[in-house]
């Protein structure tokens, strides 16, 4: 049975800013002690007066709480609420001085004016134009997503939707749901649909409404899109809309057509192995692969100057500027490179690719041509520019586009200006990314793709770095010698042991510190994998080589939940390595303390911060409600609002560790991974460590591992487009 009770906030004991769960000691009129409400609740502080629906439950830690399920602010009537109601700080910009002079100017009249007349705050001595405008903002958001969150309760959603909703659609948010609610289904992939769908039928729209149907087949064409696919195969999205959402298949199939006279998706009869099968394409990758096929078949027909190659000239200008003398592979690619518009090198750790991209950039800048160097992340660009010794930038940045909510947008006629463009870490270069790129490729230009084909795809849909290389269309280059320096490393030997699914040279360590560089430690037991991984990370390899614990050590596991997820294992690192930073109550919500390493999330050009970046946290102000973080010198300021776009980076997913290097990386690796133990994430993996590779967990895992080798396993055509070949 669900009760309502009315009281006035005494403390806040935990709050999260992420989902808003917040955990407070409530007092109300008839009590001598307050009592704990936990639960989903709007930005709350100290001395707001409060109603809360919900029931009583018992905890066995906690003893007796109430369990929130709805909450909404009781606006104060007297003087003396509203000075307790403005003086507990969740209006930003009003602290006690302000609202003292506030209220002596407006009076009774104070509420009113803030909600309604914002502008005329501007009459009180020290608010000024910016001010007012930063009293209004946090006001309404405040006020907005509390109704928001009352709201989906009443529709049966997890109120910790709210905040999202808002920074996606500010005081309209409510509006949009009631209103338009298969909007937030194309706004916000993935939960949006979830969002849409339940406030649709609770508001009566049918199952088989044209909007509901057309969603849904959206949601699940990017669920396969968010897999790494490039399309969907028809019969298996008008199943999943038919057994997942009650849709007839009819229904389905007429939704897609109209998507396609839409111009929203593409249906296309599959071409090569599986003709007469339909499959579906977002019409933004469909544009993007083919694209790519007809501006290769382009860049390839196109004749070359025939251009004499010296191989002891090449010799000559590399030593020069390198001091090194090229391996007989390596010179192979250079005295071939310069007859080609487009060139892919590939190879495994210790085979000389960075080598080669400085003796490209130092042969052709020896004949008067402007190279430049680019890689996918900020994080490997800066990696480049330090190895090559030359400025490297983001592909972004070459293309001089933006990124807004992850979907590209550029001037297709801004051309990059430099005769050589080498592309380093292409293995990472997702479809669209790839299409945005070699179309701003001049056709005087020469475009070479460096990357280790055997790392895991891109996060984004596609595998174009693999594609091309099968299309067997173009010259690619496989640098297959481990230097000599190189070789005397057990990570290195490892990581081609991987590559060819040989075994492993374990160093078994019983007692740490061990003694070489490829450390396994076996245990079976999670809770203790994750006790030793927070003892290696916050004891034994700085105590030991003098790792930095926050620079030079990277946890790296295969999943984010789970006991050895990144969500606990960051919790646990954080205890271990940053435990005594100051923080106050009412910031611990957050989860960030200054001196925090942390990852950026989503793409951000207008930041110039792009997802997997790393930072280091070097402030939490709790009276502004915002965030430091700085990023290679350069602080960035988030609003506690904004923090779901940030997470601790003690311990990472394989894939957001790509395009980095660490001096040294532990990993746990448990048969619970199970679902995503596959032989290039341990390849990847193993191939961010130049000095220490600790691998903490069971043998069975590793095999398992070593035993499932899929690479292929995403749906695209480029390959077939680019040579459809015999069959």
């Amino acid at each position: 049975m669900k009760l309502s009770i009315q009281g006035t906030l005494e403390a806040i004991k935990y709050r999260n800013s992420s989902n808003c769960y917040t955990v407070a000691v409530m007092r109300t009129g008839g009590q001598d002690t307050g009592i704990t409400v936990v639960g989903v609740m709007p930005a709350l502080a100290p001395g707001q007066v409060v109603k809360v629906t919900g029931r009583w439950k018992t905890h066995p830690r906690f003893g007796r709480q109430f369990l929130v399920t709805s909450c909404e602010n009781v606006l104060p009537a007297t003087i003396e609420g509203i000075r307790a109601y403005l003086q507990s700080g969740f209006v930003k910009g009003i602290g006690p001085s302000t609202a003292r002079r506030i209220i002596e100017h407006f009076g009774a009249q104070t509420i009113d004016v803030i909600e309604k007349q914002p502008d005329r705050l501007t009459e009180v001595p020290g608010i000024g134009r910016a001010k007012a405008a930063m009293i209004r903002d946090s006001w309404n958001e405040h006020h907005v997503v509390a109704a928001l969150m009352t709201f989906l309760v009443e529709k049966g959603l997890d109120a910790s939707y709210a905040p999202r909703l808002f920074r996606e659609y500010g005081q309209n948010a409510l509006e949009i749901l009631k209103t338009d609610p298969f909007r937030v289904a194309a706004d916000m992939p993935g939960k949006g649909f979830v969002i849409a769908d339940a406030i649709a039928l609770a508001s009566g729209v049918r199952e088989d409404d044209p909007a509901r149907v057309r969603a849904c087949v959206l949601h699940f064409l990017g669920q396969a899109t968010a897999s790494g696919n490039l399309f969907a195969f028809a019969s298996r999205l008008y199943s999943q809309c038919e057994t997942m959402f009650h849709v007839d298949r009819g229904a389905v199939e007429k939704a897609v057509r109209e998507l396609s006279r839409a111009g929203e998706v593409v249906i296309e009869e599959m071409p090569g192995p599986e003709p007469g099968v339909d499959v579906v394409w977002p019409a933004q990758l469909y544009e993007a692969e083919t694209g790519i096929a007809a501006r290769i078949k382009a860049m390839l027909s196109g004749s070359i100057p025939a251009e004499e190659t010296d191989t002891g000239l090449i010799m000559e200008r590399v030593v020069r500027h390198l001091a090194v003398k090229p391996s007989p592979e390596q010179l192979e690619v250079l005295e071939n490179i310069m007859s080609h518009r487009l060139v892919v090198v590939t190879g495994g750790p210790g085979t000389g690719k960075t080598t080669l991209v400085r003796a490209i950039a130092a042969m052709f800048e020896g004949t008067g041509r402007s190279v430049a160097l680019a890689a996918p992340t900020g994080r490997a660009a800066k990696r480049l520019s330090e190895v090559s010794g030359k400025k490297a930038t983001t592909i972004h940045r070459l293309l001089g586009i933006g990124v807004d909510d992850e979907q590209l947008s550029g001037n297709p006629d801004n051309m990059i200006d430099a005769d050589v463009i080498v592309i380093d870490e292409a293995s990472m270069v997702d479809a669209s990314l790839f299409y945005h790129l070699i179309r701003a490729v001049p056709v005087t230009s020469t475009l070479v793709l460096v990357g280790d084909v055997d790392q895991l795809p891109p996060v984004g849909p596609g595998k174009v770095l693999r594609d091309l290389i099968e299309s067997e269309v173009l010259p690619v280059f496989f640098l297959r010698e481990v230097f000599r320096q190189a070789d005397r490393s057990t990570i290195i030997r490892n990581a081609h042991h991987v590559r060819r699914g040989e075994p492993l040279e374990l160093e078994e360590v019983a007692e740490m510190p061990g003694s070489g560089d490829f450390w396994f430690i076996e245990e079976n037991d999670p809770d203790r994998i994750a006790r030793t991984i927070v003892d290696l990370c916050s004891r034994v390899l700085p105590e030991t080589f003098g790792f930095d614990k926050l620079r030079d050590i990277q946890v790296i596991t295969p999943m984010h939940k789970g006991r050895l997820g990144t969500i606990a294992l960051n919790r646990m690192l954080q205890s271990a390595i940053n435990s005594e930073s100051g923080m106050d109550t009412r910031t611990k919500g957050t989860a960030f303390r200054p001196g925090d390493k942390v990852m950026h999330l989503k793409n951000n050009y207008a930041r110039e911060l792009f997802n997997g970046d790393i930072g280091t946290v070097v402030d939490v102000d709790d009276t502004r409600r915002v965030v430091l973080v700085d990023y290679y010198g350069r602080v960035v300021e988030y609003d506690f609002a904004e923090t779901d776009e940030l997470s601790l980076a003690y311990a990472v997913t394989v894939h957001k560790a790509q395009g980095s290097e660490y001096r040294a990386v532990v990993m746990p690796l448990t048969t619970s991974h199970y679902i995503m133990l596959e032989r290039n994430l341990l390849y990847t993996a193993i191939t961010r460590a130049r000095e220490l590779v600790v691998m903490v967990g069971m043998r069975k895992a590793v095999d398992v591992a070593m035993k499932r080798n899929n690479p292929h396993g995403r749906l695209s055509l480029l390959s077939y487009r680019l040579n459809p070949g015999p069959g």
